[in-house]
């Protein structure tokens, strides 16, 4: 892992974003993949999936993001909170906003109760959508972090940045698969399966190179981008992923998934930084 940290050190910090991010990209591909190996998949075992990434998310945007964030703003008290706030409340904002617009359909909700603006669009297309939707602010923390490393501000580190795409890949790799069966169930072959699970994350490298460049470019916006980040994150996990775990009777296994996540996302974060 030291190795790993010392290359990200020694490259440009927007091609260090997106390596990193086409790292979380192919995690997401390889759980997408076990699309070719099962036939079904259980209940049980997908909400316990959807509560992990729950628990990742939420670890992540305080331990990564909003907390960093925090440290390095100006002031005290009030004052050194309010970069934070506002930003959080922004990147509620941001997601709210998308929410509204881009057509699509969460995991274990029927066709009638798909979200956005109306449109003929299939039901596969609108579950890939729901998940690009989280996956746009876990791109976007990635790259935010790692611009603030680049930047030299305190409290980025490379082993926060490192940290945090690692923790947002291990929950990809369930969410890929949780992507791909589904439409497998919709009748779609394993190949388009695959093809729609893994195209969800594509995103991720494009919202990272994003964010590195903007904290880069205007360097005094860093605060307001990682809790922007944080911002998004959690509103994905309370309006979406939360939601998805309580759809049947093993909201216990999805608690307990998050726990997990939780869990793992803050060692990993505290234990590199």
């Amino acid at each position: 892992m030291n190795e790993v940290i010392h290359y990200f050190e020694t490259i440009d910090p927007i091609l260090a974003a997106f390596y990193a991010t086409l790292f979380t990209w192919g995690l997401t591909a390889l759980g997408a993949s076990l699309v070719f190996f099962f036939k079904t998949m259980n209940r049980a075992v997908l909400d316990g999936m959807l509560g992990f990434t729950g628990g990742v998310m939420v670890a992540a945007s305080f331990w990564s993001l909003l907390a960093p964030g925090i440290e390095m703003s100006p002031g005290e008290g009030f004052i050194k909170v309010i970069p934070a706030a506002v930003g959080f409340l922004l990147g509620a904002l941001f997601l709210f906003g998308l929410d509204k617009v881009l057509p699509h359909l969460h995991l274990n909700f029927k066709e009638n109760e798909k979200e956005g603006i109306k449109t003929p669009w299939h039901k596969t297309t609108l579950l890939t959508l729901a998940i690009t939707l989280h996956n746009i602010p876990e791109g976007l923390a990635v790259g935010v972090l790692f611009g603030g490393v680049a930047a030299g501000f305190d409290g980025a580190t490379i082993g926060g940045a490192v940290a945090l795409a690692l923790g947002i890949g291990l929950q990809n790799f369930p969410e890929g698969f949780a992507v791909a069966m589904p439409l497998r169930r919709q009748g779609l072959s394993r190949r388009k399966s695959f093809m729609f699970g893994q195209a969800s994350a594509l995103v991720e490298p494009i919202a990272a190179v994003l964010g590195a460049w903007a904290v880069l470019t205007f360097q005094p916006i860093l605060p307001y981008a990682l809790a922007f980040a944080a911002g998004a994150m959690i509103f994905v996990v309370v309006e979406e992923v939360i939601p998805e775990t309580q759809q049947d009777k093993h909201t216990d296994i999805a608690t307990m998934g998050f726990i997990g996540g939780f869990i793992i996302m803050m060692v990993l974060d505290v234990g590199l930084s």
